[in-house]
């Protein structure tokens, strides 16, 4: 590890995957314990989609070494880093991109299954019109599907996927670029003879809203709904969510009967979820994308919510 190939990564046609370079792939298969890769195979849930534990093997290293295991380029990985490193990968995410990439059929039931209605309602809320946001998914399926052939080989953005984010984060990502993509391609086409009428110019592009600024902004009206909650809402919501007690447990140290607790931590999410929509809905996103917002991956946000709660407001509860 901790070297860039020197030469040229081939595309293996037959599993959709970059090709480590003998002496690159050698290292990284040495430097993988067997018990590792069963931990991760089985997480991965590979066996599902036809791929053997040596592609799986693979693409771990594949991505491993174009990210450098997370650490700056030219940094030295150990074991032990490459090992987090890998543990900390969306495996599920990452073989099922690569097995629709490779056109298994049953990958990409699957991924339709999952992806297809949340990418529809992204795409219309980008948008704005459910006829255009229909027809920018669909072209994004064709496209994901793999209809575009390259030198004879049928070629998928999937596999451009590494598995350090969430699969609906690069996904939204993409459908994000492809609708300004559009967007600057309808401008282009704009007749001159109606430039020549005196309509109005086209407006500007509208800039999609990226996942890493919905995340940041989710961040921010998440921390805002926070800071309005008394010390008491504060510890219900430290003990049950952070430090996993039961109703029972909370119910006893409040000295409240369990279900007062149920009916306040009941109150207090949805109160949480509505703060925290209008919060969105005031940094500039429309009322459905900041509903679909809510649906975020916790682990996809740098949030240190044991340290919000923590933080006592001037009414600290006693």
């Amino acid at each position: 590890m901790g070297i860039a190939p020197s030469q040229p990564v081939e595309v293996d046609a037959a599993i959709g995957i970059s090709s480590l370079p003998e002496e690159i792939h050698e290292p990284l298969r040495e430097a993988m314990p067997d018990r590792l890769l069963e931990e991760l195979w089985q997480e991965s849930a590979a066996s599902a989609y036809g791929l053997t534990r040596a592609k799986f093997s693979e693409i771990l290293g594949c991505v491993s070494v174009e990210r450098n295991a997370g650490l700056a380029d030219g940094a030295i990985v150990s074991p032990q880093q490459q090992a987090g490193f890998l543990r900390g990968l969306r495996l599920p995410d990452l073989v099922l991109a690569r097995a629709c990439a490779n056109g298994h059929e049953g990958a990409w039931e699957h991924f339709v299954a999952l992806y297809q209605q949340p990418l529809l309602r992204a795409a219309i809320a980008m948008t704005h019109s459910e006829t255009i946001g229909r027809d920018l998914a669909g072209q994004l399926y064709a496209e994901l599907y793999g209809l575009a052939v390259r030198d004879g080989v049928r070629r998928s953005p999937l596999e451009s996927y590494k598995g350090t984010g969430s699969l609906i984060g690069w996904l939204r990502t993409t459908l994000a670029q492809r609708h300004v993509d559009h967007l600057r391609r309808t401008r282009r086409e704009v007749p001159l003879d109606d430039a020549a009428d005196g309509l109005e110019p086209p407006a500007a592009i509208p800039e999609a809203i990226t996942p890493s600024a919905e995340l940041a902004a989710l961040g921010r009206a998440i921390e805002k709904a926070l800071e309005r909650r008394s010390a008491e809402e504060r510890l219900l919501l430290s003990v049950y969510y952070l430090d996993g007690r039961t109703l029972l447990q909370i119910a006893r140290l409040l000295h409240v009967h369990e279900a007062t607790v149920s009916r306040k931590l009941r109150r207090l999410t949805d109160d949480l979820r509505k703060q925290i929509v209008r919060n969105l809905q005031h940094s500039g996103m429309s009322r459905q994308a900041a509903r679909e917002a809510l649906g975020t991956d916790p682990r996809d946000l740098d949030l240190n919510l044991r340290k919000m709660l923590q933080i006592p407001p001037p009414d600290a509860f006693q």
